[in-house]
């Protein structure tokens, strides 16, 4: 009864009610192979991890510039509050009141400007205050300290370095995140990796003379994409990392919103669209989604305003969140865990 009193009390609620009702008409038209989909998790993510490359290269390709111009802006703080729902909410680090302290400071001194070592400083300082085993946690302490030692030394190259990686690190993540029962996630991984070899070696060297960056903002052109993302390599291998990054960065994105939501849920078998509204609103507090809705709406503003700030301006603030799944990677193999949080309840 309480469930549906909420139904009809909240309107974004009522909103999903008749795109749920399309969702089971194409379930319905599509059968049988909508039943096995549903059915088999394995499958289902499997062929939604093909499908997210395969859409992340065809943007690449077709409007690489485009990508690297609205991605940020349209699925930026989506992905952010995937990040804290399942980094952080999920598995439960946001109870630790010790992790306040070591995971939290450090997270924002990033997001607001700090050398990115402080939150490399930050994920040994939280390793070594939860309960794990003695040799996972020196493992992640020293493989910490010595990302920071290098980052230090690196300077702001390291914020370039990362900025690449970080969009692999994802990758990793979502393939270790539970247990498999097959190794159709592998078929994802070799898709992901094949595609990203095939841009390194020129596979999409043809975007940039094919006339497909008209009415791209000033200061989102190849060459300024080229100068922030590859500043020390020459053509073609500069355009060649500015496309890689583009690729990566959308499966990233598709990682956080598609991957790991199928793959974290308790129950094999997917959601309606409501139900998936209702377990968000669960497990994030109404402030948190309101802080998010209001930010997601900024940021759309301020791209209608002055598209390149406010890409700028994501980018900059939004750099902590690779630190955030470096450190709930280095938190979950200290304790041993797996990267899945444990079943629950859900309504």
């Amino acid at each position: 009864m309480a469930v549906v009193d909420r139904a009809l009390s909240d309107p974004l609620e009522r909103a999903l009610a008749p795109i749920d009702r399309v969702r089971v008409r194409l379930l319905r038209a599509t059968m049988p192979i909508s039943s096995r989909l549903a059915g088999t998790r394995d499958l289902r993510v499997g062929v939604i991890g093909v499908s997210v490359v395969i859409v992340a290269l065809l943007a690449s390709l077709l409007a690489p510039l485009w990508m690297l111009a609205l991605g940020p802006i349209v699925l930026g703080v989506p992905h952010l509050l995937a990040d804290l729902r399942y980094c952080v909410v999920r598995p439960g680090w946001h109870r630790d009141r010790r992790l306040w302290l070591t995971a939290g400071v450090p997270l924002f001194a990033v997001g607001v400007g700090a050398p990115l070592e402080v939150g490399l400083l930050g994920v040994a300082a939280s390793a070594l205050v939860i309960d794990g085993g003695a040799a996972r946690r020196i493992a992640v302490v020293a493989a910490a300290l010595g990302l920071a030692v290098g980052a230090r030394a690196l300077g702001v190259t390291a914020d370039l370095i990362f900025a690449h990686a970080h969009n692999f690190v994802a990758v990793g993540l979502w393939a270790a995140w539970r247990p498999r029962e097959g190794k159709l996630h592998l078929a994802v991984l070799a898709t992901f990796v094949l595609v990203s070899l095939g841009l390194t070696l020129g596979l999409g060297d043809f975007v940039w003379s094919a006339g497909l960056a008209a009415g791209i903002p000033a200061g989102l052109d190849a060459r300024t994409h080229v100068a922030t993302l590859a500043p020390t390599l020459h053509d073609p291998w500069a355009l060649r990392v500015v496309l890689l990054y583009c690729f990566a960065q959308s499966v990233h994105y598709g990682v956080w919103l598609r991957l790991v939501p199928e793959d974290d849920r308790d129950r094999p078998t997917p959601r309606t669209f409501r139900a998936s509204y209702r377990a968000l609103c669960g497990e994030l507090s109404p402030w948190v989604l309101g802080l998010f809705t209001l930010a997601a709406i900024g940021l759309a503003i301020w791209a209608c305003v002055d598209l390149t700030q406010a890409r700028t301006g994501y980018l900059r603030f939004a750099r902590f969140h690779g630190v955030l799944e470096l450190m709930a990677a280095g938190l979950l193999i200290v304790g041993g865990r797996r990267i899945i949080s444990p079943p629950r309840a859900t309504s």
